[in-house]
């Protein structure tokens, strides 16, 4: 049996479906190429927050947004802005975006000072 939903409850159920979705499209892959990528450079800005930790990598004279995990994931995985500094070198391997143009990858692993921080473990290219 289906009960009428009040004022309120609808209000709230209506939120959860628009922010849901939009957090489930934001927080996906499908905005990247399947293959690896690899890009190295450095360092020219870091973020460690919402929604997703950031890295801005200067790469020969272009600077590329790279997307980590969120931070929570990212701090867990030892990256933290305490381990890197703007002027680092850096490596990100990852996916970048569909559009050629646009300079933006998110990455599955970062490398500094030769140290590996792997923020999704579970997306890694095979060994």
């Amino acid at each position: 049996m289906q009960l009428p939903l009040n004022h309120m409850q609808g209000v709230v159920l209506a939120a959860a479906l628009m922010f849901g979705t939009a957090a489930y499209a934001h927080h996906g892959w499908s905005w990247t190429q399947d293959e690896f990528f690899e890009l190295k450079g450095k360092i020219a800005a870091i973020y460690i927050g919402n929604p997703h930790a950031t890295l801005d990598v200067d790469a020969q004279g272009e600077v590329w947004r790279v997307e980590m995990a969120p931070p929570g994931r990212t701090i867990a995985a030892g990256f933290t802005e305490e381990v890197a500094k703007v002027g680092d070198a850096v490596t990100a391997i990852g996916h970048r975006s569909r559009e050629e143009a646009e300079k933006r990858m998110k990455a599955v692993r970062i490398i500094v000072g030769g140290k590996r921080y792997d923020v999704y473990p579970d997306r890694l290219p095979p060994a």
